[in-house]
């Protein structure tokens, strides 16, 4: 990071900015105080509003802007790999807002909506502040400085970063540890869209009718409106309602529904062929105006969602803290400490979107300023998705929230014992109004409908239809669940260019020319490769009676925040060769504190002797049952795959642990060199070039 000319804005000192920025300081202090104080039956959730919001906005005028200005330095007028390799496939200058729109669409997955509502059976405190006070810290920085990292470095993946900075031994750790993370992120993802679509016309064929929109749009304007980024995105949101209608429209049709009833593994193979398109397709073709026109269905919805919420200003039902914090909760096993920190996950910070900040994004931004506004700004907005989140799962009353998520296996496997072991927690519920709630749904049952996507989609249709439509509760339900699936389908999309670059990079250090992305035979290759690794686990996943890759899903939340401790091991490497160690705690804080967490929780998913938490006392457990045949004939017959689950989770739980060490050791042998003034790896920063692009770029 060579010190040039700074162009990030400095907080305004001038008096109406003051007196604003002071009122904005003190509301969102005033809510924070009332939300964490407030101990009655139910609080009025505009707190949360207000806190989150006014968080944010502190957040990103101020605290990025010390970041831009004093530990990066950004620079307007230096070119970007956009502009040095453009190929109009992969590098390619695109609009700011274009890219914001498709980096937040990418980022923006399960994670902050199903992670919160999951987490809330703490109750809707502990998950609260962590979202505010992870993001604003933590996950916005990790975003932010990543991306500035790869724009400086000709867009290089994570990865190769790693290798670059790090060294061989911490290179080759990250690259490898990166990779395996990613396989397993994305097929769990596959799987959610798969679960969410499943049976399901309505979204299966709004989801299907983005493609040929995007197409659509990507070449109206690049081809037929060059520039004319107005006009094609008026086209595609219009577009894009009338295929959201339109689905609904199919549901109805029993001579046509059938062409989108797909079952589980049809749908995978579906979903592996999307995403294998998506790898290789040019970016601006597909991916890019695909996750910007996604992008205006997810802030339009949130944003919705919460103007709905200032309207009608409903009160949470759940209490702030539960009992469930000492680790027996129905929803997933584990204490506050660590499993809140590993369950919110994306909301607060997400390994997920560094690789985001190494992939596509840097590819496209045009102006290496926009950093900022995408890198931190995107990941603010995603944050406010989870509080969005968070207050829809807790305006359900308790006992539904709980007979929605507990498993059958754990409450009873018919309504009325579900019912009295949930009301033997202190949370009343009726087997009545869960019919009834299941009718107004559209739904034949909503007992054990586990996951966090039903139960989020039933808080938000309660809210849209009080503040939008009585009576359409069924419409708003559906509409909430297709909301879902498309807001993970971009991040899987994107997910997959981003571990088709990964391979690549890997692959490029044996064979050089398949690490160029400008030569398509290898494009197409290591796409194929990629596509087919998790390709195989999320089909495995939709045929398993057993479960398959759903016996996975307890290591999204670890792998995923190991995988932003290897990003921040990078970032805080490459702050301190840049001369700004002073400034290293920007990211070595938030990076001490993930390793403690995720360690932690690592630790006690291996070896904890609680058979809901630790795989392998369950696996032991089960084995042992097994061998005494103490189990049931069916329970036997599965008890083999249930093992092997159970260890292969443990296995994978242990790489990734001795993954995030390493660099953290590494990290730290960097750090006492530069110290102590010996010889390290220089920067591997590419030198400056001036751009041609900041005053002929072309503008609506």
């Amino acid at each position: 990071m060579t010190p040039s000319k700074n162009t990030s804005n400095a907080p305004g000192k001038s008096l109406p900015g003051i007196l604003v920025w002071t009122v904005i300081a003190l509301a969102g202090a005033g809510a924070l105080g009332g939300i964490a104080l407030h101990r009655g039956e139910t609080i009025n959730s505009l707190w949360f509003i207000i806190a989150a919001l006014c968080t944010y906005l502190i957040g990103f005028r101020f605290y990025s802007a010390f970041i831009a200005a004093k530990v990066l330095m950004l620079d307007r007028t230096r070119a970007t790999p956009a502009e040095r390799f453009d190929d109009g496939r992969d590098f390619m200058p695109t609009n700011r807002w274009i890219v914001f729109g498709h980096h937040f669409a990418a980022i923006a997955g399960p994670g902050p909506l199903i992670g919160p509502t999951l987490a809330a059976q703490f109750g809707y405190l502990p998950g609260t502040l962590w979202i505010l006070i992870g993001a604003v810290l933590g996950g916005c920085v990790q975003d932010f400085v990543i991306l500035f990292c790869s724009i400086r470095r000709d867009g290089r993946s994570l990865g190769q970063m790693a290798r670059d900075e790090l060294g061989p031994l911490g290179g080759v750790v990250a690259m490898i540890g990166v990779m395996a993370i990613m396989i397993i992120l994305i097929a769990v993802l596959g799987l959610v869209v798969v679960n969410a679509m499943r049976h399901s016309p309505w979204a299966t064929s709004t989801v299907a009718m983005t493609i040929p929109i995007a197409l659509l749009v990507g070449l109206y304007m690049r081809s037929i409106r060059p520039g004319r980024v107005l006009e094609g995105t008026a086209i595609g949101v219009a577009l894009l309602f009338f295929a959201v209608y339109g689905g609904g429209r199919i549901d109805g049709m029993e001579s046509v529904r059938g062409w989108f009833d797909f079952d589980g593994p049809a749908l995978a193979l579906w979903v592996i062929a999307y995403g294998f398109a998506a790898a290789v397709l040019p970016v601006w073709l597909l991916l890019a105006p695909r996750d910007y026109l996604s992008t205006f269905m997810k802030i339009g919805t949130i944003a919705a969602l919460a103007v709905a919420i200032i309207l009608l200003q409903p009160e949470l039902k759940m209490p702030a803290i539960t009992s469930f914090i000492d680790g027996t909760g129905p929803v997933f096993g584990g204490k506050l400490f660590p499993f809140v920190f590993i369950t919110i996950a994306c909301g607060a910070i997400s390994g997920f979107h560094s690789l985001i900040s190494s992939g596509t994004t840097p590819k496209l931004i045009t102006n290496e300023a926009d950093a900022r506004f995408i890198g931190y700004g995107a990941m603010a907005i995603e944050s406010f998705v989870a509080i969005m989140a968070m207050i829809a799962a807790t305006v359900l009353d308790p006992g539904v929230y709980f007979a929605i998520n507990s498993p059958a296996g754990l409450v009873g496997a018919n309504a009325a014992d579900a019912v009295a072991t949930i009301s033997g927690w202190g949370y009343p519920v009726t087997a009545e109004v869960m019919r009834g709630l299941a009718e107004a749904m559209g739904e034949q049952t909503l007992f054990a409908r586990t996951g966090g996507a039903p139960s989020l989609a039933v808080g938000m249709a309660s809210i849209f239809s009080s503040a939008f439509g009585q009576g359409l509760l069924s419409m708003w339900y559906h509409f909430a669940i297709m909301f879902e699936a498309l807001f993970i389908l971009t991040t899987l999309d994107a997910g997959t260019r981003v571990a088709r670059f990964m391979l690549q990079d890997i692959l490029g250090n044996v064979v050089p020319a398949l690490g160029r992305t400008s030569w398509y035979p290898g494009v197409i290759f290591t796409s194929a490769l990629v596509v087919a690794a998790w390709g195989y686990f999320l089909y495995m996943g939709t045929i398993d009676p057993l479960g398959g890759i759903n016996s996975l899903w307890p290591l999204f939340g670890i792998a995923n925040q190991m995988l932003a401790s290897i990003a921040l091991c990078v970032a805080t490497t490459i702050i301190m060769k840049s001369g700004k160690a002073k400034y290293a705690w920007v990211t070595a804080a938030p990076l001490a504190w993930l390793v403690i967490i995720t360690s932690t929780a690592a630790w006690q998913k291996l070896f904890s002797p609680e058979l809901r938490v630790g795989f392998l006392s369950h696996a032991n457990d089960l084995a042992t049952k097994l061998a005494d045949g103490a189990l049931s004939e069916t329970a036997a017959q599965q008890a083999p795959q249930l093992i092997f689950n159970d260890r292969l989770d443990a296995a994978l739980t242990a790489f990734f642990l001795m993954t995030t060490w390493v660099l953290m050791i590494e990290t730290v042998r960097i750090a006492l060199r530069i110290f102590k003034g010996l010889p390290h790896l220089p920067s591997a920063e590419s030198p400056h070039l001036p751009s041609r692009l900041v005053e002929d770029w072309v503008r609506d």
